[in-house]
């Protein structure tokens, strides 16, 4: 074992950065080369997401409504895909193996994109400015297009989960030191997600929005390329976990061999099956403590006359933990599902809030601010809040409560859920100000696009609380066996939340624009109410947030067995500490 997480760093700050790479080194010397890997493939996948819905209406020809649907369902795509990678992590090619295949369909994707977009797309060239239009794309250029930005959405979504479990598992859990910094790790790996977008959202967005869309998507590559690169060269120095199998058997034998014993009563709690020692039946994983939710299931550990006879049989009996580790997918669902309506909120970043802000006045004298620039202000609220949370909030916290976290992940969602509400609230006063400031016959209103400013940043404030504070507790809830699924039960929110977006659009355009009408959301945003549409979000988010309150008071939290040293222990036999 390298010297790393044993020794005491110079700072939080730098031992945080220099985990970014996820390696076993010395927190005390400057971060190597690698610790780049995160930030640069971030910045490569919002090279293309952050500006894609003007792609389509420019290049592609879309109109607003679907555009923004096509955004959405990308989006969605994207996060959905973080459950097959997670998949594949926990139950076959590891952690490692799993970012590193993903992150090259990533690269793959980017190349096509950018051969696609000067080939075929970009006709004349400079077109897709927002004033020089391009003529109609051809089906060969289209198709290439697709396949391109959805070999992105497979590389990165599966890349995504993966990555933060595995730096997760970099942290000695039987250290108090390793402990605490692995509980402010999630923190910081969101931190370091928006810098590497913060290139994306200002320099390549300002030539994209110039006609320079090739060139914004060969610097994406590049950049995923040098992470790709960066990742592979840490290689000797990480610390590899073994995946512990498919788990969808596992929880499939629960319910068969509960239903299958759907007549015999429940055993008392010391009297259900459980192997014998500090191990699991599961190789590698924790013991999980018997818990009284979901009582139905225990029938699957309640031992029977038939299940003394012959060899055993998982699917007529089954561990205690095994049906805890089903039982604990079940607990966190319920509040899973409570984030998907922020998840809306969220998505909007990406679609509406850029379409809003290309028909306002986006002009400092000479200087054309891009639209798709203003999610800056959202990434230094979330550069900016998670300084002011880790420094100030959870000390304070953590003096009033007695809680060394400061605020529990439940806490913080329920938090990042208003702050998301009163960011719509604001996005809809802003939509209701631009209006105001249209003149006949205008296309951009002349209120200045800056007035955007506080709906960006309470979105990134919300991020903070929301996002981190749900990949906390989602890898923390999770047993051992499926970490990186707890992991993107976060991703997959956010996937869900961009169809449901996508859905809602299309609901409010089919009501709406009925008749004379043109809806909330029609092609002139001028002769629209996209502001009654974020009025509408903010109260379902309002009528999501008390749901969630009864979701967040019934959880119960994951029981282990066992202290931090027995994990530690148990993590270490299925350690492959090897060069790769």
């Amino acid at each position: 074992m390298t010297k790393g997480f044993r020794d005491k760093p110079s700072s939080l700050t730098s031992q945080v950065i220099s985990q970014l790479v996820f390696a076993r080194i010395d927190t005390r010397s400057s971060p190597s080369p690698e610790s780049s890997n995160q930030a640069l493939a971030t910045l490569a996948f919002f090279g293309v997401g952050v500006n894609l819905v003007l792609f389509l209406t420019r290049v592609m020809g879309q109109d607003n409504a679907s555009a923004a649907n096509s955004v959405s369902k990308w989006t969605g795509t994207v996060y959905l895909c973080s459950l097959i990678g997670a998949f594949l992590s926990d139950s076959y090619w590891g952690r490692y193996l799993t970012c590193a295949i993903f992150q090259v369909i990533l690269v793959l994707g980017l190349a096509l994109l950018s051969i696609s977009s000067s080939m075929f797309l970009l006709k004349p060239k400079g077109c897709g400015d927002g004033d020089l239009e391009c003529m109609p794309t051809s089906s060969v250029g289209v198709a290439m297009f697709y396949l391109g930005i959805y070999l992105i959405a497979f590389g990165y979504g599966g890349h995504q989960p993966t990555v933060a479990t595995f730096g997760a598992d970099q942290f000695d859990d039987s250290e108090p030191k390793g402990k605490s910094n692995k509980a402010a790790f999630f923190c910081y790996f969101y931190f370091a997600l928006n810098v590497g977008s913060l290139f994306s959202n200002t320099v390549l967005v300002y030539y994209e929005d110039t006609g320079e869309w090739t060139l914004g998507f060969l610097v994406s590559g590049g950049a995923a390329v040098l992470g790709l690169a960066a990742f592979l060269a840490g290689s000797r120095r990480y610390r590899y976990v073994k995946a512990w199998g498919n788990p969808i058997p596992r929880v499939t034998q629960v319910f068969v061999a509960a239903f299958r014993k759907w007549k015999v009563d429940v055993a008392k709690e010391g009297e259900l099956y459980e192997v014998e020692g500090s191990a699991s039946a599961i190789k590698g994983s924790r013991k999980i403590l018997h818990s009284n939710e979901f009582g139905f299931m225990d029938k699957a550990a309640t031992i029977t006359e038939a299940d003394l006879q012959g060899p055993s049989n998982p699917w007529r009996l089954c561990t205690v933990t095994q049906v805890e580790e089903a039982k604990c997918v079940l607990r966190m669902m319920p509040v899973w599902l409570c984030t998907i309506i922020y998840s809306v909120v969220f998505t909007q970043m990406a679609s509406l809030f850029v379409e809003q802000g290309d028909v306002m006045n986006t002009k400092i004298g000479n200087f054309k601010i891009p639209a798709a620039s203003m999610s800056t202000f959202d990434i230094c609220s979330v550069l900016i809040c998670t300084g002011i949370y880790r420094q100030f909030l959870v000390p304070l916290a953590g003096r009033l409560s007695g809680n060394p976290k400061g605020l529990t992940e439940l806490q913080r969602m329920g938090i990042g859920l208003i702050i998301g509400m009163l960011a719509m609230v604001a996005a809809g006063a802003t939509e209701i100000g631009r209006l105001r400031h249209v003149e006949p016959g205008e296309k951009a209103s002349s209120l200045s696009v800056f007035w955007q400013i506080p709906q960006y940043a309470l979105v990134g404030a919300s991020e903070v609380f929301m996002y981190v504070g749900q990949l906390e507790f989602f890898n923390g809830q999770a047993p051992d066996g499926i970490k990186s699924f707890g992991s993107s039960l976060c991703m997959a929110s956010i996937s869900l939340g961009n169809y449901v977006s996508s859905m809602l659009v299309s609901m409010v355009m089919g009501i709406t624009a009925r008749g004379e009408s043109p809806g909330w959301i029609p092609e002139s945003l001028n002769s629209g109410h996209i502001d009654r549409f974020y009025f509408l979000l903010a109260a379902l988010t309002a009528i999501d947030f008390v749901i969630y309150l009864f979701c967040a008071k019934w959880y119960k939290a994951t029981n282990f067995d066992g202290g931090d040293k027995e994990v530690d222990e148990i993590v270490k036999e299925e350690e492959v500490i090897s060069k790769v």
